[in-house]
C-alpha cells in the first residue's frame, strides 16, 4: 500500500511502503512524520515518495545529495535580521545533514551560541530561524518537517539564576494620566505619536510608516494602521480630537530620505528606533516612570479597554487589530491595584454572608 498517515496521539505518522507500478520499492514504514498537521503529514508521505522513486529509477549514486543545513539556508529567503542569526548557527552546523538535527539538538544550540542570554533569545536567535529554515525546505519537497517545543519555565528560571538575572524588565502598562504628563513636555510630534499609539493601539512600527496620502482620511476621521505580523491594513475610524491633533501636525521627511511624495511621512521618523532619543528626553523632563514605546501604547491600549473600562472584549480586538482576543486578555491586560481590589471584594463577600447568616466572624469582647 502507498505510504498513508495516521494519527499516533498528537502527532502524525507514516505507514506502508512506496511502490512502482503497483510494486513495492521499499520496506514497510512506520514512522514519525514529525508533524500535528494531518496536511502537513501528507505532504511528507509525498515528498519521501518522490525521494524513493527518483532513488529507484536513477540509482542512489545518481540520486540528489542528502540535504545539509547550509544547503537548506541557501534555499530559503530570510529577511536581514535573521540572515545574521543564521551566520553562527551555519558555522557550528552547517554541514550537518538536516535528517540528523533533532528538535533536541537545536535546543542544545542556544546555551552553546548564547551562554549569557536567556530562553527568550535562544528561542528566537537560534530555535525560530533554524525551524524556518528547515520547514521551507519540506515545503520545497527537499525534507521533512520540524516541530520543536519552546523552552519551559523551569528551563528559563534556571539561566535566568545561572547569568544572575531576573528576566525581562516587566513595565506597566501606560494610562492616560502617563500619557498626560508625558504630553506636557514632549515635542508636538512624539506628543501625537504617543496619542495615537495609545488610542489606537498600534505598534511603533507601524506608526511610524504611515504615509499621510496612504493612511490619512481625517476629513472623515479616519486612518489606516499599516499591516503587521501576517495582517492586513486595516482603517478605523478615530475620535475627533485625534483627527484635529493629526491635521495640525506638519508631515516630514525622514532624515537621509529622497524628497519625494511617498517618502513622506506623518510623524517624519524613518524606523522604530528614530523616536527614541525624543521619547525618552519628554519622559525625562516629566520625571515619570520610564515606559517604553510598546508599554506605553499597544499595552497601555489594552489595559484601558480590558481592566479599566471593561469594555467588550470582541469591540476592543477589532478595534485594536488582535484576531485572537484570547492573546488580548493573556498577554495586554495586567494585574492593577490588586490588593485594594481583592480586599473589598473580600469585605463585600464577608458583609454580604453575615447579613443572610445573622453571624459574626469576629464576636464582641465581653
Amino acid at each position: 500500500m502507498p505510504l498513508e498517515p495516521y494519527l499516533r496521539g498528537r502527532t502524525w505518522w507514516a505507514k506502508g511502503r512506496v511502490e512502482y507500478n503497483d510494486a513495492p520499492i521499499t520496506d514497510y514504514y512506520r514512522c514519525s512524520t514529525g508533524t500535528s498537521s494531518e496536511q502537513a503529514a501528507r505532504e511528507w508521505c509525498r515528498a519521501e515518495e518522490k525521494r524513493q522513486l527518483r532513488r529507484f529509477l536513477v540509482g542512489p549514486e545518481e540520486a540528489e545529495e542528502p540535504l545539509t543545513f547550509a544547503a537548506a539556508v541557501l534555499l530559503h529567503e530570510p529577511d536581514a535580521k535573521t540572515a545574521g542569526y543564521l551566520i553562527p548557527i551555519v558555522e557550528l552546523i552547517g554541514e550537518a545533514l538536516v535528517s540528523d538535527i533533532t528538535p533536541k539538538i537545536v535546543r542544545e544550540l542556544g546555551p552553546i551560541l548564547y551562554p549569557d542570554a536567556g530562553t527568550k533569545t535562544w528561542a528566537r536567535h537560534v530555535v525560530t530561524p533554524i525551524r524556518s529554515v528547515i520547514n521551507n525546505a519540506h515545503d520545497l519537497g527537499k525534507c521533512p518537517p520540524i516541530k520543536i517545543k519552546g523552552y519551559t519555565a523551569e528551563e528559563q528560571v534556571a539561566q535566568d539564576r545561572k547569568r544572575g538575572s531576573r528576566g525581562r524588565t516587566k513595565y506597566k502598562p501606560g494610562s492616560w494620566e502617563w500619557l498626560l504628563q508625558f504630553r506636557a513636555h514632549a515635542t508636538q510630534r512624539v506628543a501625537a505619536l504617543a496619542l495615537t499609539m495609545f488610542v489606537t493601539g498600534a505598534r511603533i512600527s507601524q506608526a511610524v510608516q504611515m504615509n499621510p496620502g496612504q493612511h490619512l482620511d481625517l476629513d472623515n476621521n479616519r486612518i489606516c494602521i499599516p499591516g503587521a505580523k501576517g495582517h492586513d491594513d486595516r482603517w478605523i475610524e478615530i475620535p475627533k480630537w485625534l483627527a484635529i491633533e493629526l491635521k495640525n501636525l506638519q508631515p516630514g521627511y525622514p532624515r537621509g530620505a529622497e524628497r519625494k511624495t511617498e517618502n513622506l511621512r506623518v510623524f517624519g521618523y524613518a524606523d522604530r528606533s528614530s523616536p527614541r532619543k525624543d521619547w525618552n528626553k519628554a519622559i525625562e523632563a516629566a520625571d515619570i516612570e520610564y515606559l517604553p514605546f510598546h508599554s506605553a501604547g499597544r499595552h497601555g491600549f489594552g489595559q484601558e479597554m480590558n481592566v479599566r473600562q471593561s469594555i467588550d472584549e470582541k469591540a476592543a480586538g477589532a478595534f485594536g487589530g488582535w484576531s485572537d482576543t484570547n492573546l488580548m486578555r493573556r498577554t495586554y491586560t495586567h494585574a492593577e491595584d490588586e490588593v485594594i481590589k481583592v480586599h473589598r471584594a473580600l469585605e463585600t463577600g464577608l458583609k454580604r454572608a453575615q447579613r443572610k447568616t445573622k453571624l459574626k466572624l469576629v464576636k464582641a469582647a465581653k
